[in-house]
């Protein structure tokens, strides 16, 4: 693990005295410009941090958790949270709960923040698929335990579900209840999850002469999966099931049909994921994909804390991957 760039290296690299740079960063008027522009120079290309934290730190490790889930609004992240908080409460330290609204920027803003802060780690669901942002982050040593997606590397830790399995699953489903008609309504495919999540329903379906038709959205919430149901009722013909990627789009999916006289089961079946809490108690309940969201924050915050504790010269970087569970309901068993 990297170590953190201190005031003395900055000093040192731009051969400068530490007050020189403590005049840059906080009064740069001060500071001539070529002497101001070779420490900014310095402070760049060393990855120096002005930690606002750095009185805590003296007085001991900082007791700090940062979690950043991708939206706030999905009961599914306040599940995990939950399970998070748990872990560290048990082991003395705190939560910081941060929403990057699934935009890349907003979660290399909260990194940043994280860094500056100078957090005891991070429990991240990551926005994309390039991975810059944490590549960005790893120069400040600080851990970081991926949550609900499988660690890109051997640098960190991660805790996932199999979502490939899980979609499956729900495929299948739909397959032995007789469908051959199917939609798959996603968010943007730059998520793993979305990604997954196709690639377990397009492979569930090879061979059984079924088709199925995507619907890919810009979000992963409710007004996402009216929107997509308005899609659907407009297709001619309209699928006999369709599959979300999760149970917000899901239960938008169900306002949209209901809205127009369209009845699930029994002309549209509907399968949702995550299995919040919400999907039970729909107005017709929803079958869903569940998720051990409580037990994946948890397992992710015990990493991470094993990893920043006093153990920590023998951690070993790991990859948990959880089994997905189908919990079937009204929205796909005909009434009898």
């Amino acid at each position: 693990m990297s170590r953190t760039v201190g005031i003395k290296e900055v000093a040192r690299a731009a051969g400068v005295s530490v007050g020189t740079v403590s005049n840059v960063i906080n009064r740069p008027a001060m500071v001539a410009e070529e002497t101001r522009q070779r420490v900014q120079s310095a402070i760049e290309r060393l990855g120096y941090v002005r930690s606002e934290a750095a009185r805590h730190l003296r007085a001991g490790r900082s007791r700090i958790i940062a979690l950043l889930v991708l939206d706030m609004a999905n009961p599914f992240f306040v599940d995990v949270a939950a399970g998070a908080e748990r872990a560290a409460r048990a082991a003395g330290l705190g939560v910081m709960l941060c929403n990057s609204a699934q935009s890349p920027a907003e979660e290399a803003e909260y990194l940043a923040l994280f860094a500056e802060q100078r957090v005891r780690g991070v429990l991240i669901t990551p926005t994309g698929t390039t991975g810059e942002n944490l590549t960005a982050f790893q120069r400040h040593g600080i851990p970081y335990v991926s949550v609900d997606r499988v660690a890109p590397s051997t640098e960190g830790c991660s805790v996932s579900v199999d979502d490939v399995r899980g979609a499956g699953l729900a495929v299948r489903h739909l397959l032995e209840s007789g469908h051959r008609d199917l939609a798959h309504v996603s968010g943007p495919m730059q998520l793993t999850q979305c990604r997954d999540r196709h690639t377990g329903a397009t492979r569930a379906l090879r061979g059984s002469g079924a088709r199925l038709r995507h619907i890919e959205g810009s979000r992963m919430d409710v007004a996402t999966g009216r929107d997509a149901g308005a899609r659907l009722l407009g297709m001619s013909p309209r699928p006999t099931a369709v599959f979300c990627a999760n149970d917000l789009m899901a239960l938008g999916v169900l306002q949209a049909l209901y809205a127009a006289g369209v009845s699930v089961p029994e002309e549209i079946a509907l399968v949702g994921y995550d299995d919040i809490e919400f999907a039970a108690a729909a107005a017709v309940p929803l079958t869903s994909v569940r998720q051990p969201a409580y037990r994946m924050g948890r397992a992710a915050a015990d990493l991470l804390i094993e990893e920043t504790g006093e153990a920590a010269a023998g951690h070993t970087h790991q990859r948990i991957v959880l089994r997905p569970e189908l919990v079937v309901r009204a929205s796909t068993l005909p009434r009898g």
